[in-house]
């Protein structure tokens, strides 16, 4: 099992094989918008995954296409509601300005 750390607020959530990085940034309790319920079709949920790669699922067809059409995406960016828990290499995620309220 790892740990994921959320920036900026530093908060930290024991993750689970399968869980999305979507609902583990809810459950430790932050604001992220998803507009979509999960299903890569608004992007609203673009974060920028700041380590631990190889703990989580590799980017798909769907949401590379997504990903595409948002402004300020970089090597970095993930949509939360895509990127899986795969391993045990702890985590951290940075939530952007827009979806953490900041």
């Amino acid at each position: 099992m790892s740990i994921l750390t959320i920036q900026p607020s530093g908060k930290t959530i024991e993750t689970r094989e399968g869980a999305s990085l979507l609902e583990l940034i809810m459950e430790a309790g932050e604001a992220i918008m998803h507009k979509c319920d999960g299903n890569a079709q608004c992007g609203s949920c673009h974060i920028f995954l700041q380590a631990g790669r190889k703990s989580v699922s590799k980017i798909g067809a769907e949401e590379n296409a997504k990903l595409d059409t948002i402004v300020g995406v970089g090597s970095k960016s993930r949509l939360a509601c895509q990127a899986k828990v795969t391993g045990e290499e702890d985590i951290t995620v940075e939530l952007l300005g827009f979806a953490s309220g900041l």
